[in-house]
């Protein structure tokens, strides 16, 4: 493509709707399996391609992050991937990864720490700041012997600290108090991770884990916002401007401000999409990184995490694949449509299916608990690729069999692609 220079009101481009899939899932390194072993040098690949890695608790199937390394890389040592991002950060270098509140909490490289100074500031004016805020009311005293108790004792995570608040209480899911306060300062800025064990996540006080260097780059709010929109850009490969603003979770109208100070530095083009229309069927302006190239093929058969940054966007993934979800994790049993922990299924560069896993780590299988076919999708043809795939799944979580239930249209094919593994229901 040309490059672009100006407002957004020149040089426009246009590109199918199946040239926009691939320049998407080509910038989030699909069809781009590495040969051999996953070592850390494809880890750390994989972080400078998507920037972040978000974090989410659930493992009914697979704790989030690990997911969408599989996705791209295929098989890999997930301690690995724990070295990288559980151990904690040294002062002496930038690095290695910290967590921040990006998109929503997620692994970074501690070298972009202080691109989130802003964000922290936004937290602490709106939740520690004001007259009435808890932390200058009711958790002053908590905060205050918090940043004393990990001064003096360094590193803690919030079972390791005793207090007589130290009980589950309140609003915030159960939280102790001391949990709330953590929280508080980790998302103002006054606190970072140092780590985590089985999980749970490590606090410190920011000069006890990241370098001085770091600590002492203050980039202002605009280029802050700049920097990661072009990152945003760059990651989805193609967007909208409210795509682009979802990516680091950023107001519409920086996002709108940075966008326009990119194009006219000929960083970023503005396309059409055929296809991408908004109110009114008007074609909605998307945006591309300048000279961006539109792969011939996408070649990938993948499971898609519902905290990928492919998903992550549901007006995006609707557009883009067609494809309407919804997580049903908080909707009670018998109100699921597709099940408990549902991933979409990537073949090539389309959505086609969507599969519900659970790793039964007790009985060593990998249970299919549903399994359905998009509209207009061959069943057998969808089955015939995702078998295989979920053959590595099994070995990569250390587990055995593939265990099919009888729920789903894609259930039945899928069940005799694998054998005639299924069970009853």
């Amino acid at each position: 493509m040309s490059e672009a220079r100006g407002t957004f009101e020149t040089m426009v481009q246009t590109l199918s709707a199946a040239a926009a899939r691939r320049v998407a899932l080509a910038a989030q390194g699909f069809g781009k399996a590495p040969s051999g072993r996953v070592g850390t040098r494809q880890l750390n690949g994989l972080f400078d391609r998507l920037g972040l890695l978000q974090i989410d608790s659930v493992n009914v199937f697979e704790r989030s992050h690990y997911l969408p390394g599989f996705a791209r890389l295929g098989g890999y040592d997930k301690a690995l991937l724990d070295r990288l991002t559980f151990r904690p950060t040294s002062p002496s270098s930038e690095a290695g990864y910290t967590e921040v509140w990006a998109h929503e909490a997620a692994f970074v490289p501690v070298r972009d720490w202080p691109l989130f100074r802003f964000r922290n500031a936004r937290f602490r004016a709106k939740y520690l700041a004001g007259k009435d805020s808890w932390g200058l009311t009711a958790g002053r005293d908590t905060i205050e012997w918090l940043r004393s108790e990990l001064a003096a004792r360094g590193p803690l995570a919030a079972s390791e600290i005793e207090h007589d608040a130290n009980v589950r209480q309140g609003p915030w899911w159960g939280w102790s108090e001391v949990k709330q306060a953590l929280e508080l300062m980790f998302r103002s800025g006054e606190l970072a991770t140092a780590g985590r064990t089985r999980f749970e996540r490590r606090y410190a006080l920011v000069q006890q884990v990241l370098p001085a260097s770091v600590l002492e780059r203050h980039p202002s709010e605009p280029d802050a916002v700049r920097e990661l929109v072009r990152r945003s850009v760059t990651a989805l490969g193609v967007g909208t401007l409210s795509d682009i603003a979802d990516y680091y979770r950023l107001y519409t109208a920086e996002t709108k401000a940075a966008l326009h100070d990119l194009v006219d530095a000929g960083e970023v083009e503005r396309v059409h999409v055929h296809g991408w229309t908004g109110a009114g069927g008007r074609p909605l302006a998307a945006f591309v990184p300048a000279g961006v190239r539109v792969p011939r093929a996408i070649s990938a058969t993948a499971v898609l995490s519902p905290f990928d940054p492919v998903v992550w966007e549901r007006d995006r993934l609707l557009r883009m694949f067609g494809m309407h979800y919804r997580i049903e994790i908080y909707t009670p049993a018998p109100k699921r449509v597709f099940g408990y922990y549902v991933l979409p299924v990537l073949v090539d560069d389309e959505i086609v299916g969507r599969v519900d896993l659970k790793s039964d780590r007790q009985a060593e299988v990998l249970r299919v608990q549903a399994a359905w076919v998009e509209e207009g999708r061959s069943a057998g043809a969808v089955a015939e690729r995702l078998a295989p795939l979920l053959g590595s799944v099994a070995e990569w979580q250390g587990l055995g069999d593939v265990m099919v239930a009888g729920r789903g249209n894609l259930a039945g094919a899928l069940a005799d692609e694998l054998g005639g593994a299924a069970l009853a229901g």
